[in-house]
């Protein structure tokens, strides 16, 4: 079975999580600039089968679209022409970056490590992820 890949899509940093080749587990994969994904991407879906990516839709608490989603669609359209047999998902990822900051917290991280801005993206594409994994289940 193939992967699913997660982004957190930020204008100066993305956080990226997968799935194990069951799809039972999500793990942090990286941060990448977001100008840097499709060049991750070429390399990473050489050796990696990917079927679905879920790119996290920036909704406010009032339910309208957060400036960057303008930014998450034109890559969009860059990745749908470049890998067009990849189906794109989204999911909303409201309150993720909060959460992230929680999870890292109870981790026992030192608050060094639980500074680190690249972290908190990671696990909130794993957090995006575990969502859209939850609502497939259902």
């Amino acid at each position: 079975m193939s992967r699913i890949l997660a982004i957190d899509y930020g204008t100066k940093r993305c956080g990226l999580a997968v799935t194990d080749s069951l799809r039972i587990t999500t793990n942090p994969l990286d941060t990448i600039h977001p100008e840097k994904l499709i060049e991750f991407f070429e390399t990473y879906f050489k050796e990696n089968e990917v079927e679905i990516l879920v790119i996290g839709l920036p909704t406010r608490m009032g339910g309208e679209a957060s400036s960057v989603e303008t930014e998450i669609v034109g890559f969009i359209r860059k990745f749908q022409k470049k890998f067009p047999h990849i189906k794109i998902e989204r999911e909303d990822e409201r309150l993720t970056s909060r959460m992230a900051q929680q999870t890292i917290l109870q981790m026992g991280l030192s608050k060094k490590k639980r500074k680190e801005k690249e972290l908190v993206d990671k696990m909130s594409a794993a957090l995006i992820l575990q969502s859209f994994l939850n609502r497939q289940q259902l």
